[in-house]
């Protein structure tokens, strides 16, 4: 599908918006508490459908319990779904945890690999988990697309896709700084949930308003 703007217009308004919404919202890091690349792989897993402030309230006690992939991979489903009972598709989800443990042991004695394409082998684990660990954890240039990205890029006008991996795409290989294309994702999720949110957004008080293609004209 055809992008909205050529490359050069694309970069341009990218650039933009990251530095009206970085001096609005200041730095922004993962809004998924963690100690370590462990983690955050398993509280990425287990925000998929699922708020990040209910996975914060869980997983310290699943972390107390299991605090390294060693002792996870040991655990039943039947040990660990009462850690997690509370989040969303629980069940399908203590499965997908234990199982990105036991590979961890099996295939990186434990240790969480700093590679997009492995990361994305591990039972639960898609793209947008992939990039969140390589930009939060790893320091590696990495887009995550949630809904509210998927939402804001179309919404502004810097892609007409419905596609996670076309609008990763598109990004990627556009935005003029890679390796603030982490803070460029947690910058829009910000947005998204406290101005442009999905329902309801509020245009009217709306920072990056003169950059957006929904073209909102203030009252007089």
């Amino acid at each position: 599908m055809a992008r909205v703007l050529s490359s050069k217009k694309l970069d341009e308004k990218l650039k933009a918006v990251y530095d009206t919404l970085l001096e609005t919202y200041g730095p922004q890091v993962c809004f998924l508490h963690h100690q370590n690349p462990f983690e955050l792989l398993i509280a990425v897993i287990l925000s998929a459908q699922c708020t990040d402030k209910t996975v914060n309230a869980n997983t310290p006690a699943l972390f107390k319990k299991f605090p390294d992939a060693a002792t996870l991979a040991k655990a039943t489903p039947e040990e660990v779904e009462p850690f997690v009972r509370a989040i969303g598709l629980y069940k399908a989800k203590t499965r997908y945890i234990i199982g990105t443990a036991q590979k961890l042991v099996d295939d990186y004695n434990g240790e969480v690999p700093a590679s997009l394409d492995a990361l994305i082998e591990f039972p639960g684990v898609g793209r947008k988990t992939a990039n969140v660990l390589m930009s939060d954890v790893f320091g590696q240039p990495g887009f995550a697309v949630d809904t509210h990205v998927k939402r804001l890029t179309n919404r502004i006008g810097l892609t007409v896709s419905d596609s996670p991996e076309v609008i990763e795409s598109e990004i990627v290989s556009t935005f003029p700084m890679p390796p603030k294309l982490g803070s460029l994702s947690h910058l829009l999720i910000v947005h998204g949930r406290e101005c442009c949110t999905a329902r309801t957004p509020h245009c009217e008080r709306c920072v990056i308003a003169p950059l957006c293609a929904r073209k909102f004209k203030p009252k007089d």
